[in-house]
Parts: C-alpha cells; sequence; structure tokens
C-alpha cells in the first residue's frame, strides 16, 4: 500500500513539474548580466562575419560571365550556363572523379589504421614506452604540408634517398610524384602517415572509458587478449567509431588542397588534379572566375548534403547530436 501512495505522490510531483513554465529572461537584462562573456566572443563574430558570410556575395560569380573590370554588378548573367560546364569538360569530371577516388580511400584508410594502431598500443603495458610511441606517431600531425611536401621532394624525387638505395639493387630510379599510377598511392600513404596519430587519440580515449570490469569478468571466463579485444574492447568503441565514420561522409569531395597543390605537377593532373586544384588553376590562373566559382560551391553544396545526411544518420545510429 505505501509503495502505491509513493508511486502516486511521485506522478503528481512530475506532473507539477511538467506545468512549471522556465520563465524568459528579457534578452537586455540577460545581456546586461553577461556581457563580459559576449564581449569575448565579439572577436570570433567578427572574424567569422568578416571572412564567411562577408564574401559569400562572391558567389553571384558563378551565375555570371565574370570580368574584374566591370566587377559582379556590371558583369553579364549567363544563369547556370557555369554549371552545365562542369559536366561538359573532361578536366572537370575527371577532377571530381580523383576527388572521390582520393577522398574515399583517405577516410577508410584514416577510420581503420587509427583504430588498428590504438588496439596495438592499447596493449603496451610499458607506460614509457607506450607513451613515447605515442608522442612520436602524433608528431608528423603538427607539421605543415609545405614541410612535408619538401621533405618527400627530397625522398622520393629521382635524387632521393629511396632511389639511391634502390640503386644499389641494380633498380632503375622510380619518379613516385611523376608517375600517374604511383602518384594516388603516394599521396594516401602520406596523407595515412601524417595524421593516423592524432587520430588515434579519439580511439585512445574510447578505451580507456571502457569499464575494466568488463575485463575482468571475461578474463575471469577464460577469454584470451584476442577475445577480450574483440568482445569488449571494440563493442565499447563502436559508438565513436560510428559517429567518426558517418561523419566523415561529409568530406568525401575534400580530398586535401594543400597535400595535393604542394606535390602534384602537370605530369599527373590526370589521377591527381582534385576539384580545389582545379578551380585554382581555373579562376585564378584561366582567368575563368565565373566557372571556377560555379565548380566550387557545386563541390560545397554537395558537401552540405553530405554532412547533413552523414549527422542525421550519426543521430539515429549512435544518438549523437551537437544541439
Amino acid at each position: 500500500m505505501a509503495q502505491i501512495v509513493q508511486a502516486d505522490v511521485k506522478q503528481v510531483e512530475v506532473k507539477k513539474a511538467r506545468k512549471v513554465k522556465v520563465k524568459k529572461i528579457p534578452w537586455k537584462k540577460e545581456i546586461k548580466k553577461n556581457w563580459p562573456l559576449y564581449v569575448l566572443c565579439l572577436p570570433s563574430l567578427v572574424f567569422v562575419i568578416v571572412f564567411s558570410y562577408a564574401p559569400m556575395g562572391g558567389l553571384l560569380m558563378a551565375f555570371q560571365d565574370y570580368k574584374p573590370w566591370l566587377g559582379i554588378l556590371n558583369s553579364p548573367w549567363v544563369g547556370f550556363d557555369n554549371f552545365a560546364r562542369i559536366f561538359e569538360f573532361q578536366e572537370s569530371k575527371q577532377a571530381i572523379t580523383n576527388s572521390i577516388v582520393i577522398a574515399v580511400i583517405k577516410i577508410i584508410c584514416g577510420i581503420i589504421v587509427p583504430i588498428v594502431m590504438a588496439l596495438l598500443l592499447n596493449e603496451v603495458r610499458n607506460m614509457g614506452l607506450k607513451k613515447g610511441i605515442q608522442t612520436l606517431v602524433y608528431l608528423p600531425h603538427f607539421l605543415s604540408w609545405v614541410t612535408v611536401a619538401g621533405i618527400m621532394l627530397d625522398i622520393l624525387g629521382l635524387e632521393g634517398g629511396i632511389n639511391h638505395f634502390l640503386a644499389n639493387f641494380g633498380v632503375e630510379p622510380i619518379f613516385f610524384l611523376g608517375d600517374p599510377d604511383l602518384f594516388r598511392s603516394t599521396v594516401i600513404i602520406s596523407d595515412i602517415w601524417k595524421n593516423f596519430g592524432f587520430a588515434m587519440i579519439v580511439y585512445l580515449a574510447a578505451i580507456s572509458g571502457i569499464d575494466p570490469t568488463y575485463y575482468e569478468a571475461a578474463e575471469m571466463d577464460g577469454a584470451t587478449r584476442w577475445q577480450q579485444t574483440r568482445h569488449v574492447t571494440l563493442p565499447g568503441m563502436m559508438p565513436i567509431i560510428i559517429v567518426v565514420s558517418t561523419l566523415s561522409l561529409g568530406n568525401v569531395l575534400d580530398a586535401g588542397f594543400d597535400q595535393i597543390f604542394n606535390l602534384y605537377n602537370p605530369l599527373v593532373y590526370s589521377t591527381g588534379d582534385i576539384i580545389d586544384t582545379y578551380v585554382y588553376r581555373a579562376s585564378l590562373l584561366s582567368g575563368q572566375y565565373g566557372f571556377g566559382t560555379a565548380v566550387g560551391l557545386f563541390k560545397s553544396g554537395i558537401s552540405l548534403i553530405l554532412i547533413i545526411v552523414a549527422y542525421r544518420i550519426a543521430y539515429k545510429v549512435a544518438n549523437y547530436k551537437i544541439f
């Protein structure tokens, strides 16, 4: 009887709590109360407006035959002709294909390699060695692609260290950055080497959040280290793996301008030219500003759609939400 009365009391309290309305604070009073916080946010807001929103006015060039001497207001309008040209030129279609191929492989490898390395590093019991390896593998992330590209040119060039080593075995020099068949592999491997260590930190954090009692229970049941990894560690990492994987869909058309721009050359345009580098050459170097803007806007539109879809998938599958 007492339990029934307590349950009724709880129901009444829940109903009262639902009826209570949150008192809204007038925005003037809110600003007056927390004005130091708004002042701190002001520089970031100005930065976003000036460098992110103000330049959006230039998107009008995508619908114009833009002439610098006429300006945006006086350049002739061509409607969607620039967008139609994207699928007429072989170079633009090749750039889209290259972007998708390189970006998809980067995304797949950029998820698998950090997971594998996190699992392996988690098995290291010597903390000094573990921290040393972790520092060593994520250090390249903080190097700019200009620096990395310079190192790669010295190592992979015709007179580079690798070709000197291969020459000892009678192998002819290989131009890794000038061979279209090898360029994609070189780009993907170098991207993995540079970024997998930093991505690995996320998965190590997920592993550290797993309840140790699960491992103790598995060990008492006679589970080996591999079985513990398979049935405890991987399931514990799965939510963050799902979130990272789904949110990576928004980068399907982002193959990495900084890396490609610093490594590619006309010899590898057929397999290495991506949307961003193509826009750079089409707009800035060739003077086709309207067409270059249209290609960039096309890429941004597709990326926005993919990000929205990825966010919805992450919310449905892993209950991940930003707001």
